[in-house]
């Protein structure tokens, strides 16, 4: 292999872990537990908070949490990846918001997701998950019904128009300027 192929084989290797993490935000977001399942291997263990188990152990106890939650959003960035024999070994920093159902509060968290990413076949999925907080905070969301009265939102499920293929605008109303 040549110096040339083998770093684009990296960079190649590197998107589709990057796809993979991206796939697991975009399952926890939308609820969609599909998603979330694949971005893990079928052994692969999540030691997420009070779970450390598989991904059906951690969905398990989250899940049940979602029902009174209007808001669930994570950024994920400053994704560094090592390469070896073994996988790849990944650490992603991320920012998480939830908002309960009816609350006025949203909270925000930060951390990183240390993940051991192996490759079978041409897939890279996470064998290997520890979360690790960094930070909590609580940010006043009282204001935020009436702001979202005024926009397209979101839904936690197959009905978020992210799922439309094409994406089509809602009829929006619009009331005054921003």
């Amino acid at each position: 292999m040549t110096i040339a192929e083998d770093v684009l084989s990296r960079m190649i290797d590197r998107q589709l872990i990057w796809d993979c993490l991206l796939r697991y935000c975009r399952g926890i977001d939308r609820l969609d537990l599909d998603l979330v399942r694949s971005a893990f291997w079928e052994d692969g263990i999540d030691a997420h908070g009070p779970v450390d188990g598989s991904v059906e152990d951690f969905l398990a106890l989250w899940l049940p949490a979602q029902q009174g939650r209007d808001v669930c959003f994570h950024m994920v960035s400053n994704q560094s990846v090592d390469i070896d024999d073994d996988g790849a070994h990944g650490e992603a920093y991320f920012i998480a918001a939830t908002k309960p159902k009816g609350g006025e509060q949203l909270e925000l968290i930060g951390g990183r997701y240390v993940d051991h990413y192996v490759k079978r076949g041409p897939e890279w999925r996470i064998l290997t998950r520890v979360m690790l907080l960094e930070w909590q905070g609580l940010m006043d969301a009282s204001q935020m019904p009436a702001r979202m009265a005024k926009r397209h939102n979101g839904t936690r499920d197959r009905d978020d128009p992210s799922y439309q293929r094409p994406v089509q605008p809602r009829s929006a109303i619009v009331t005054e300027r921003w």
